[in-house]
């Protein structure tokens, strides 16, 4: 079954544009875990906020990722890592055109 994995933590930047050559490298390691299918990159400059929403195939390599990538972010000097899982209804996610 198909895994939504949710991730906030607070970020100072740099957004968008920056944002992107900075974390090039990081997105590209990111792209090869094992079970993601894809992530898609959040940003909130005005609650300084960064995160982002993951599928993942199954619920043990989005378990596993979110324990590595939330000791990574504190590795970064990051305090608080909002992580959760959420089990994807892929029938219903299929009528509103979900990328599964």
């Amino acid at each position: 079954m198909a895994i939504i994995l949710q991730v906030d933590f607070p970020f100072d930047g740099p957004w968008g544009q920056e944002m992107a050559a900075g974390m090039k490298e990081l997105a590209e390691s990111i792209g090869k875990e094992p079970g993601l299918l894809w992530k898609i990159w959040t940003e909130n400059p005005q609650a300084k906020e960064a995160g982002g929403i993951y599928l993942f195939s199954n619920k043990v390599d989005a378990q596993a990722y979110l324990e590595m990538h939330s000791a990574r972010l504190k590795a970064f000097g990051v305090s608080k890592v909002n992580g959760k899982l959420f089990e994807v209804n892929e029938e219903l996610s299929a009528i509103d055109r979900a990328p599964l």
